[in-house]
């Protein structure tokens, strides 16, 4: 759950804006279709590219479980906004790690 960990650290005004960037960003994505990436095969950059986009998408936590359960399923289509939604994806997996890495900092008594 994003932002779940600032809130079990008793930092509900940091857990809930990072909630509800997450969840937003998460939710923007969705809105412009953007497409879920799934691991490939293939050359190099095939695999750095979907695999890695793969990791981003799914460190999203239960927003990515939600969605994949729900069936929400878009094909890569070619267009600015759905290229748009697929980073916003991507982008809210990767600010869900660094509100884990944040979190865990301040677990261990590194930050204020």
């Amino acid at each position: 759950m994003p932002g779940g960990g600032h809130l079990l650290l008793k930092r509900p005004g940091r857990g809930a804006l990072l909630g509800i960037t997450i969840t937003l960003m998460f939710s923007l994505g969705l809105m412009m279709r953007g497409s879920m990436f799934q691991p490939q095969t293939g050359d190099l950059l095939t695999v750095l590219i979907n695999v890695g986009g793969f990791i981003g998408d799914a460190c999203s936590g239960i927003l990515y479980l939600l969605s994949a359960w729900l069936g929400y399923s878009q094909p890569d289509m070619a267009g600015h906004v759905h290229d748009y939604g697929t980073k916003f994806l991507v982008t809210a997996g990767l600010l869900n790690i660094l509100a884990m890495a944040d979190a865990f900092e301040i677990a261990a008594g590194r930050k204020d």
